[in-house]
């Protein structure tokens, strides 16, 4: 399971806030703020409060795993954040994957161009 304290204070930081301006957007003290960065669990009235302030998704604290969380970038300034996530293994999958598909519409090509060079005999 997920450290939601964790996740918030890993965006929080690619947002490039603070605990106090985050805090301040909560309407509570830096030291409260921190408690709850501290905090494995948080209820889900505290997730969606703290989701709106930094402007994601709630799925994204709850969902983030910081050990496949690659980065942050910003989109045009500071129009926008994207957080990009990504599972090495299930990209091997689909790799692998793609590539048995390219094989395999190969192989059907390479038999049907011998049939027809047996047919044309």
């Amino acid at each position: 399971m997920a450290h939601l304290g964790n996740n918030i204070a890993r965006i929080r930081g690619f947002k490039r806030l603070t605990q106090k301006e985050l805090a301040s957007k909560l309407n509570m003290r830096q030291q409260d703020y921190s408690k709850i960065e501290n905090s494995e669990e948080i209820d889900n009235e505290m997730l969606e409060l703290i989701s709106n302030a930094l402007d994601i998704p709630i799925e994204l604290i709850k969902q983030l795993d910081g050990n496949s969380a690659i980065s942050l970038n910003q989109q045009g300034g500071n129009t926008g954040n994207i957080f990009y996530q990504v599972n090495p293994i299930e990209k091997i999958e689909t790799l692998y994957e793609r590539l048995l598909e390219i094989e395999r519409k190969r192989n059907d090509l390479l038999e049907e161009k011998l049939r027809d060079k047996g047919k044309a005999k």
